[in-house]
């Protein structure tokens, strides 16, 4: 059976404190159930917590780079997917999750929600953008879920995987 794969997808250089405490608490909490973490991979705001986390916890992690190299890769991504896509990685995170966790919110965040939304994925809301949030639950409220923190985020994704199983 394969490993189940959690996207924590977030801002890179404008991510807040929160959003990085947050985020690796996520990383921590995903590796502890012995679930792999992807990211977009950069050593940068929620890509490199969540990582860091994930490794602390001797959890496995992938990043879905958006250059041709491993230039500005965070340390703690142990398989890197190279795409020379930019922004268009944003399709590949979304599809190989099972779950979406949006820690925080910007563009290249509310790309990648949109997208899980469009592909009927399951996406948890972890942000304190009360306008994400409204925004997201209208446009797809079976899909998109509102967590607290990030011990509520991993609850979101238990019933979600056990719903699906």
């Amino acid at each position: 059976m394969p490993k189940l794969i959690i996207g924590v997808m977030g801002a890179g250089e404008k991510a807040t404190a929160l959003d990085i405490k947050n985020a690796y608490e996520l990383g921590k909490l995903i590796a502890d159930r012995g679930w792999v973490l992807l990211t977009g991979g950069r050593k940068a705001g929620v890509m490199d917590a969540a990582s860091k986390g994930a490794k602390a916890s001797d959890g496995l992690t992938i990043g879905i780079l958006p250059g041709k190299d491993t230039t500005d890769i965070s340390e703690a991504v142990d398989l890197a997917i190279i795409t020379d896509l930019g922004n268009a990685r944003n399709n590949i995170n979304v599809l190989t999750a099972k779950v979406v966790i949006a820690c925080g919110m910007g563009a290249g965040t509310a790309s990648e929600v949109a997208l899980a939304i469009k592909n009927g994925k399951k996406v948890i809301l972890l942000t304190e953008d009360i306008s994400s949030k409204e925004f997201f639950t209208n446009l797809s409220p079976e899909n998109v879920l509102i967590a607290n923190n990030a011990r509520d985020a991993i609850a979101l994704v238990r019933q979600i995987v056990a719903q699906s199983n």
